[in-house]
């Protein structure tokens, strides 16, 4: 299918590439990319040639998070509801994809963009590269069924620190953490992520697929039982005074000012 947003090049048979395509907006998502996202991960999910497929972003950033700029405003509470939906669904289609799924990470990964790396199977940083989730620092949770990734992927102090301050951390702490299994210089970025794609497309594709399947399933059991409160938390956050004066002290470039109301 067209893509408006993304751009889906497939290198062989093999090994399909990804790319957010919105560099001008440094590839926010907005409504139309996030449905893109979701339709292409079901679509090389489906493809039975795919074996492994890289995302990545134009330019010079991978993904600058929600574009705040374009959200559509709702009308009642249900509404709202039905909308928070797009992005915990983007989210799990790339986490279940049946290929093996490969981030390259290229300059800022924020919020729910710093989400679908953390969804993917492996990331590698870009020595720029910075990753953070700022949604504390607005006023809300960290939603779209992500903390449990993070959780996973770093451990649980170096989850709280990540997410409840809201800051970005570079290439040198992702990598000691364990957010990024390598980094490498600026212009390998993508030749690297190549190199690890093709080693795994040599894999014969049943096994390989049955146990990212079976590792997935087990590392994320309890995942259903605990995060259908996202939503819900997501709504209580967009509630208060704080998230208007997150939101308000972002758009005017200054330091915010909560009080817990």
């Amino acid at each position: 299918m067209d893509y408006k947003c993304l751009k889906l090049e497939k290198h062989d048979d093999q090994v399909s590439l990804v790319t957010l395509n919105r560099p001008e907006k440094l590839n926010s998502l907005n409504p139309q990319l996030m449905l893109e996202i979701e339709q292409v991960s079901q679509e090389l999910s489906k493809d039975a040639n795919t074996r492994v497929v890289i995302f990545t972003g134009a330019g010079k950033h991978f993904c600058g998070g929600v574009d705040l700029s374009d959200l559509p405003e709702p009308k009642t509470v249900l509404e709202n509801l039905r909308r928070l939906e797009s992005g915990p669904v983007m989210i799990e289609k790339i986490n279940k994809m049946n290929p093996i799924t490969i981030a390259a990470i290229n300059g800022g990964a924020y919020g729910g963009g710093a989400c679908i790396a953390a969804a993917c199977d492996f990331r590698i940083g870009a020595e720029n590269c910075k990753v953070g989730f700022p949604e504390s620092k607005l006023g809300m949770n960290l939603s779209w069924r992500a903390l449990p990734l993070v959780l996973r992927l770093i451990g649980p102090a170096n989850a709280k620190e990540m997410v409840i301050l809201g800051k970005g951390y570079n290439a040198e702490t992702l990598l000691k953490w364990g957010f990024i299994s390598k980094t490498v210089p600026n212009g390998n970025l993508l030749d690297s992520a190549f190199e690890m794609a093709h080693e795994y497309a040599r894999m014969p594709p049943i096994p390989a697929q049955m146990i990212k399947k079976s590792i997935n399933r087990l590392s994320s059991a309890m995942d259903d039982s605990i995060m259908h409160m996202d939503s819900d938390q997501w709504l209580l956050t967009a509630g208060t005074k704080d998230f208007t004066e997150g939101i308000s002290a972002f758009f005017e470039k200054r330091e915010a000012t909560f009080k817990g109301d």
